[in-house]
Formats: structure tokens, C-alpha cells, sequence
């Protein structure tokens, strides 16, 4: 690691070519098609995350650009330079899995050191390296001690250091977070982006959590049935979703078609719209008339579910069988606002029904 992994501060890599390039990248196993004609890039020293479900592609994907799977067609390369036929020993990446793969048997700073051992570097320095790695993700103290005695959150950041430990041009994250616990998972989310800044590596991570992957990431492509559905910032895929699956996938959102967007926005097709969005107020109220670029819907409340800083409520719309869901704020709207069976007014702006491809 260079000086520049001791700061805050991205350090600025030479590279002009992106991190990754994948180019029509397809890969089948026998008649399934796990990858189908991938095209993506990644830029230098950006977190990056394939966001999708299980059986999506986004591991398959993580695996040909380990080299640890080779594509069926399609062209890689990493730093600009083609890999696609190379094994992972000659590919300038390390891999971090779920189950973080210790060697019991010795100390944090002998895994975190390992592959300096095994490369025949000299004692002296592979210890000081292994010193600095464990400073960066914060267990310098912790050097002496077994992985049978640390946290599950500890185990995880001695795997990020070893790693780490050599500088690489890219580091895949395969689901690392996924044996944690919620308040140990949302820590550790802290910490890699924490670490990906200090030593301005480029993170590839692969995650089926939403929240993780609109959380770390600088961008994100989702994937579904083995095809990239949508690449871009979090924001922009969160407010403009290319398709519907994307729409319905990241976080929730009231998906409309046919008929009932027609009803519910005045136009045929298909229409997102987040439930954050929709407002709710009472029908006589001051807040019940729309406002200049808004829409309304009369309905009544089926449905009010408490979660967290937020009330979920369904409402479902007059006239119908169609169901809207709008949250309110727990701390501002007042504690009588949504009771089951009360008749209320949705209330959006017309540009957060946003179209999206059927």
C-alpha cells in the first residue's frame, strides 16, 4: 500500500482505461444462458455493485472476471488489457467471499500476510505491510490474536486487509456482509466504503440487498435472468427505472398498467410511482385539493401497517379494485392521519408517475 491508503483522500491511480470492460459477454451452462450478452463498465476507483435476485447472473458475472469461470463468447479486459483467456492467478484481482476463508491455525497477521509468504517476500517487510493493511481497516492491535477470537465483523475486515494487502487494481466482493447480523451488517457497510476511499482500489461488489447497493455504491447495474437490466447512479435508477422489473425490484413502488394507469394517471402504459411520493390528506381538509402539477385520487383506507420512522398505508382507490400504497412520517404527520376504513385523497405530482417500458 502506498502512503495515500494512510488518508482520507482517494488516491488518484495512472490508468486511463476503465477497470473493467466487458464487451457481449455471454456465458451458458449447457441450455441455461447465466450471462447473456453482457456490456459493462467500470471506472477506475469507483464502487461499483451487481445488484439483482438469486439466480440473476451477478455471481456468474463476478466469476468471469475473477477468471475462476471463462465466457462462452465475449471479450474482458481490466486496465485495458485483455483477460478474458487468462487464468486468475495472472489477472490483477482478489476476491473476498462470504465465508471470509481464514486459516485457523494462524494468527490475523499471518492470514492477512499470506500471499506475500507464499510470493517469497522477506519477513521483515511482509510483517509491516501486514501491519499496515490491519491499520487500515482499523485491528492493528488485533495482529497476535486467532480468527476463533474475533467478531464476525472483525473476520471480515482481517479478509478485506489481506486482500488488500498488495495493492489491487480490483478488488470482488462476492455477498461478504450476507453471515451478518442487521446492526453488524449496516457497520460494516460503513467501514468498506470507508476503506474503498482510503485506498481508492476499485470495490466490485455483489449483493441481493437493495439497501446495500443504493448505500455504497457510486453506481450499480441490476441484473435479472442473467441480462443487465439497467446501469447508472443509485438516485437515477431509484427515480428513473428503466424497465419494470428495475421499478418493481429497487425498493417499492406502486406499478401500474393497463387500465388502472389510466385511472390513476389520465394515460395508457406503464407507470411507477414511489410510494414517498404520494401524500395522503383528508378529502375536506386544506391539504385534499391538488395544487398546480398535481393529481389526485379519491379511495379509502384498507390497510396501515407501522414500520420504523414510517406508516405504510393502502389505500384502495374509489370506484375499483385498484390499491395505491403512499408512506407518511411518523414524526410530522399527526398520529390520527391514517386509520383503516377512513376516506382520504392521494395526492402527486404528475411528473413522479414516471413511465416505464411494460
Amino acid at each position: 500500500m502506498t502512503e495515500a491508503a494512510r488518508t482520507d483522500a482517494r488516491p488518484v491511480r495512472t490508468t486511463a482505461a476503465p477497470a473493467v470492460r466487458l464487451t457481449a459477454v455471454t456465458k451458458e451452462f449447457g441450455p441455461l444462458r447465466a450471462v447473456d450478452n453482457a456490456e459493462l463498465t467500470l471506472r477506475e476507483g469507483e464502487f461499483f455493485s451487481l445488484l439483482g435476485p438469486s439466480g440473476s447472473g451477478k455471481t456468474t458475472l463476478l466469476r468471469l472476471i475473477a477468471g475462476f469461470e471463462r465466457p462462452t463468447s465475449g471479450r474482458i479486459e481490466l486496465a485495458g488489457r485483455e483477460v478474458t483467456a487468462l487464468p486468475p492467478s495472472r489477472r490483477d484481482v482478489h476476491t473476498v467471499f462470504q465465508d471470509y476463508a481464514l486459516f485457523p491455525h494462524m494468527t490475523v497477521e499471518q492470514n492477512v500476510a499470506y500471499a506475500l509468504t507464499v510470493a517469497g517476500v522477506r519477513k521483515s517487510e511482509r510483517l509491516a505491510r501486514a501491519r499496515e493493511a490491519l491499520r487500515t481497516v482499523r485491528l492493528d492491535d488485533h495482529g497476535p490474536r486467532r480468527p476463533v477470537q474475533l467478531s464476525g465483523g472483525q473476520r471480515q475486515r482481517v479478509a478485506l486487509a489481506r486482500a488488500l494487502i498488495d495493492d489491487p487494481g480490483l478488488l470482488l466482493l462476492d455477498e461478504p456482509l450476507g453471515a451478518l447480523d442487521l446492526q453488524l451488517r449496516q457497520e460494516m457497510q460503513r467501514e468498506l466504503k470507508r476503506i474503498q476511499r482510503a485506498t481508492g482500489v476499485t470495490f466490485l461488489l455483489v449483493t441481493h440487498d437493495q439497501e446495500e447497493a443504493l448505500t455504497l455504491s457510486d453506481r450499480l447495474a441490476v441484473l435479472d435472468r442473467g441480462r443487465i437490466e439497467q446501469t447508472g447512479p443509485p438516485l437515477e435508477i431509484y427515480d428513473r427505472p428503466a424497465t419494470a422489473f428495475v421499478a418493481g425490484f429497487i425498493g417499492s413502488t406502486n406499478l401500474l398498467r393497463d387500465q388502472a394507469a389510466v385511472r390513476v394517471t389520465g394515460s395508457p402504459g406503464t407507470y411507477s410511482i414511489r410510494p414517498e411520493r404520494i401524500r395522503i390528506a383528508a378529502p375536506d381538509g386544506p391539504d385534499g385539493t391538488p395544487g398546480p402539477g398535481e393529481r389526485c385520487v379519491p379511495g379509502r383506507i384498507t390497510e396501515v401497517a407501522h414500520v420504523g420512522a414510517h406508516t405504510r398505508v393502502v389505500v384502495r382507490l374509489d370506484g375499483g379494485d385498484d390499491q395505491l400504497t403512499a408512506l407518511r412520517l411518523n414524526s410530522t404527520d399527526p398520529p390520527d392521519a391514517a386509520r383503516p376504513g377512513s376516506a382520504v385523497h392521494l395526492l402527486w405530482n404528475v411528473n413522479d408517475a414516471f413511465p416505464v417500458p411494460g
